[in-house]
């Protein structure tokens, strides 16, 4: 059932706006919502068959290149492996009106796969009517400013309909105002390794990685201690003759990672640093030693790449750091015609995303202003300086929490860096109430429990009093959203089998 929330009729913008949308992922759909909820005429281009963005699990890979080096952008967007679960519990997850609760017959687990994001995503598109907005197999080729005034501000995007076998022409059509919102998990980061060039085995990115099975009776390296190189490794250490998972140094070898390396001694490894790689095979450690590997799996992240945006450098990508940016958002010389959401790491998503978005609907509409340029480009100077005054380096600069994992456990730790920049945004630009405070425990007490208990934190939990009852009443309040969208019935009967699950 499409759930009328706001409707245009509801809202009078000051300045409707015709707005191109990149990208129907999480960041793209919780735009698309926000901007034709003030009323803004919305077109969202999604390269691929449906909407869902990473979460839209796709088997096929860069098999020609598994680096993923090669090409930006990469030919297969999706980056997702098939056992992928989340790390983040479901009850910290979900749009402020429309939340991710379990549903029966579904994944209800309160960790699911990555399944069932896509399917809540999807949910959220018929809830919304937000299909109707989107236009699938279209690829951007480029966004540039139009040709005339600077004050105008309209911008030219290219595109073609990828769905056409024949080959399609490519469409320009001009807008008001774009929203890249097309992710960052697809483009490879690569370590820069002596003798990668020349390494006879095969070298794969993540990106590339989705089954176990072709690694079966290799010696493998995973190069990345991050959730997916230690997921990745675990895996594979099921079907490969031994796997060395290597780190950058003994700071990323927390206590569960100790406990699982000790558990699976026989077949798991732990290697500091790579020194290099020798065209006979051998993959040489930092301490000297060396082995010869079969398959060496890099775990070490993904860069921002916009391949279509032609701003002729007033937005660049330096070591990962897309900028200059006000707040995440708006690059100050191309405000408020272009902006950026989803591009801040390790946030409450999509609720953070929604955030965005509505600042942006709203300053496009006028309801909101900018500072002025100068103003904004002051900002983000003072920004850059306050990181690099705290030793944070340039490539985390959207990281907005950099967790102290050794504090984790401490109360007056509740509020991080995470909660601080989320809490004043939302203050700020779009009047969100802050995270509730057992939301925000409940997240501090998975990710503990994940450093203690990696092999089973997502199954096995402890709550606290006050974590139980935000998730109960949580789960009741999803629950009453759910009967009011599919008109009355045995409210009660659903609420009690609501408590079941959650019990």
């Amino acid at each position: 059932m499409k759930i009328d929330m706001v409707c245009d009729d509801d809202i009078k913008p000051l300045q409707r706006q015709k707005v191109c949308v990149i990208g129907a992922g999480m960041a793209g759909l919780a735009s698309a919502r926000e901007l034709r909820r003030e009323g803004h005429d919305v077109t969202v281009l999604e390269q691929s068959g449906d909407v869902g963005g990473q979460w839209r699990y796709d088997p096929m890979t860069d098999g020609a290149d598994p680096l993923g080096a090669a090409a930006a952008p990469v030919k297969v967007h999706g980056s997702m492996y098939a056992s992928l679960r989340l790390i983040s519990a479901r009850e910290t997850m979900g749009f402020t009106d429309f939340q991710f609760a379990p549903k029966d017959g579904r994944d209800v687990r309160r960790f699911p796969g990555h399944r069932e994001v896509y399917l809540y995503l999807k949910d959220f598109c018929d809830a919304f009517g937000l299909m109707e907005l989107v236009r699938l197999n279209t690829g951007v080729v480029r966004v540039a400013l139009a040709p005339g005034p600077i004050p105008t501000r309209q911008w030219m995007v290219r595109s073609v309909d990828l769905g056409k076998s024949d080959g399609a022409e490519e469409v320009e059509e001009e807008f008001d105002a774009v929203v890249v919102a097309n992710g960052h998990y697809s483009q490879p980061r690569l370590p820069s390794i002596v003798g990668m060039e020349v390494w006879r085995g095969r070298q794969v990115h993540s990106h590339s990685y989705r089954v176990p099975e072709p690694f079966r009776d290799e010696v493998v390296v995973v190069v990345g201690c991050g959730a997916s190189g230690k997921d990745i490794a675990m895996e594979v250490r099921r079907v490969a003759k031994e796997v060395h998972l290597v780190a950058k140094s003994m700071e990323e070898v927390t206590q569960e990672l100790a406990k699982v390396l000790s558990k699976y001694s026989a077949s798991l490894h732990l290697q500091l640093h790579v020194e290099r790689l020798c065209e006979d095979g051998r993959v040489v450690f930092g301490d000297g030693s060396s082995i010869l590997a079969d398959t060496i799996i890099y775990c070490t992240g993904f860069n921002y790449s916009f391949p279509f945006l032609d701003t002729e450098g007033a937005v660049t990508v330096d070591d990962n750091c897309v900028g200059p940016l006000f707040e995440h958002v708006f690059p100050p010389s191309l405000a408020p015609s272009l902006s950026f959401v989803g591009i801040p790491v390790k946030v409450f998503a999509p609720w953070f995303f929604e955030a965005q978005a509505k600042w942006v609907a709203q300053v496009l509409s006028g309801k909101r202003t900018l500072p002025p340029e100068e103003e904004m480009v002051r900002s983000v100077e003072e920004y850059y300086r306050a990181r690099e005054a705290a030793g944070a380096p340039k490539n985390y600069t959207h990281d907005v929490s950099l967790f102290d994992t050794t504090a984790l456990t401490t109360t007056h730790n509740l509020h991080d860096n995470r909660t601080i920049f989320m809490d004043e945004f939302v203050s700020k630009y779009c009047d969100f109430r802050s995270v509730e405070k057992w939301r925000y425990e409940l997240l501090v007490s998975s990710l503990v429990n994940m450093f203690d208990n990696l092999e089973t934190f997502r199954d096995e939990y402890q709550d606290s009093d006050s974590i139980r009852k935000g998730v109960e009443e949580w789960h009741l309040s999803a629950q009453r959203a759910q009967a009011a969208a599919a008109g009355p019935a045995t409210t009660k009967e659903q609420s009690l089998g609501l408590l079941e699950q959650v019990e």
